[in-house]
Parts: structure tokens; C-alpha cells; sequence
């Protein structure tokens, strides 16, 4: 006799064991209220870039709406669906337009999240249609007046990030309005190479949840280093790496060091139309 799928729950890959616990679904089928954790300390950074070259980034339906690149680390802790655990991200991302067939969205388009843990990583492209990957991330370099991100894979170093004079740096000022954070969800279909079993745009909406800023510090200024590599160094990241390196970047426009609590478990994350 064959095992059932119970209705209203979350289900990945192994299937046979029943429901997956998971961000979104405790070991008893409860949800994280998110109240308190995780916390988060936040190292973000956005640079001028030329329109037209991310404009070669936008899936189908997207555009972009200011020439600029942003890039975060995130070193996140206490996290409750990890039972107190933590793991650290580092994303890429451009503030974009999205025109559906009923619905205009304007929001910062994800282009790749790396994470350093197989779990978020899975849950977060099977369930939401992030665009996530693996890579190393180690603990920053911190000073009084700086830090450093950095990101590898197998030992080899592809990108840095460095804050300097914090503490000098001016405030940012309220940011452009943003929906939410954007995404374009491709799984493919197996056995038929070019042919997606699903595909389509996708939100993590910028309301809800539980984010409070506890602490912020603005830098002067940011540099950040991408690190040319060759195929047999990076041989699944090489592409990705090289494409984002071709990126002329212009002068630094916000910089900042922030530390938070709270979240969601973004199970309002929704198929846009």
C-alpha cells in the first residue's frame, strides 16, 4: 500500500518520510512566528552601473529601473527552524520593474543568493523560486573603522566586499518605494532539456513580518572585487562569477553595516500575474 499526501502541507523531496520541516513548517506542522529571530547582521553596499548592461539580466517581463548594483552579506544566527543555528548569504541584486499580464510590480530583482547551507538553500528554491546557490562564507574581517565579506568556493576566492570609515558615511535617505524583492522561479523538466516544468516571476513581499533595526552604521565609502577565476577553479560558478565581473561599477552610492532581529518565514511569497 502507498503512502498518502496529507492536504495542507509542505512537502520536498524525500517525500517518503512524509511533511519536511523546514522554514515554513515545524517538526508538528506548526509555523515560526520569526518574533525575535533570526538575527541578523547586515553588510550591504550599492554601486552605479550602466543601465543597459544589467539590462542583459532581465528575465522575460523584466526591466530595469535604476542603473545600479547591490550586494549584501548577511550573517544570520539564533535562527528558530535551525533550532538556534545560523548560516550567511550574499546576494546580488538590481532594482527592477515587472509587467505582468494584470499587474505592475517595481522591486529589486534577485539575481543569484549564495548560501553556505544545503537546508535554506533547497527549501528556498523549491518553495519560493529564490535563485540560490552554495558557496563559502566565513565571518567577516572587522575593525573600528572597517570590515570585509568575502566568498569562495573549494578554496578559491571569487568576490570581496569592503566597508571603510565607518561611522563618516552619510545617511541614505529614504530609498526609492519597492514592492518587494523579485524573482523568476525555472525548475526544469526532467528528460526534456530547454523545457521547464515551471516558470514564472515571482515576490517576496516587502510587507509583514517582524524586522526591527536595532543598530546602523553608515560607511564612507565601498569597494567591491570581483575575482576572475578559470572553469576548472569555479567549473559550476565560472559563468555567473565572469558575467557579474563584466560589470563596469561606478562610484559607491550607499554603504552600510546594520545589525536586526525578526523576520518572516515569507509564506506569503506569491506567483505574479
Amino acid at each position: 500500500m502507498s503512502y498518502a499526501f496529507l492536504p495542507a502541507m509542505r512537502y520536498r523531496m524525500p517525500t517518503h518520510f512524509g511533511p519536511m520541516p523546514g522554514p515554513r513548517q515545524g517538526p508538528a506542522g506548526e509555523r515560526y512566528e520569526c518574533r525575535n529571530d533570526p538575527r541578523q547582521h547586515i553588510v550591504h553596499a550599492a554601486f552605479a552601473a550602466p543601465a543597459d548592461r544589467l539590462a542583459a539580466f532581465m528575465p522575460p517581463g523584466f526591466a530595469v529601473a535604476r542603473g545600479e548594483l547591490h550586494v549584501s552579506f548577511c550573517y544570520m544566527t539564533e535562527i528558530a527552524w535551525l533550532a538556534g543555528r545560523g548560516y550567511n548569504t550574499f546576494g546580488v541584486t538590481i532594482p527592477a520593474t515587472y509587467a505582468g499580464t494584470s499587474e505592475r510590480i517595481a522591486g529589486d530583482l534577485m539575481l543569484i543568493l549564495w548560501e553556505n547551507m544545503a537546508d535554506p538553500i533547497i527549501s528556498g528554491r523549491e518553495e519560493l523560486g529564490f535563485s540560490k546557490l552554495y558557496c563559502d562564507l566565513p565571518p567577516p574581517m572587522e575593525t573600528s573603522r572597517g570590515i570585509t565579506c568575502r566568498a569562495s568556493w573549494d578554496g578559491c576566492g571569487f568576490a570581496a566586499l569592503r566597508l571603510d570609515g565607518l561611522g563618516d558615511g552619510e545617511g541614505q535617505g529614504d530609498p526609492p518605494p519597492s514592492q518587494g524583492l523579485l524573482h523568476y522561479k525555472y525548475i526544469p523538466r526532467t528528460g526534456a532539456p530547454g523545457v521547464a516544468d515551471a516558470e514564472y516571476a515571482v515576490l517576496t513581499p516587502a510587507t509583514g513580518g517582524h524586522l526591527r533595526v536595532e543598530t546602523t552604521q553608515a560607511a564612507a565609502g565601498a569597494t567591491l572585487d570581483w575575482q576572475r577565476s578559470s572553469w576548472e577553479q569555479l567549473p559550476t560558478l565560472h559563468h555567473i562569477v565572469e558575467a557579474l565581473a563584466d560589470v563596469p561599477l561606478g562610484p559607491c552610492l550607499a554603504a552600510s553595516v546594520s545589525v536586526t532581529r525578526g523576520a518572516k518565514d515569507l509564506s506569503d511569497q506569491r506567483i505574479l500575474s
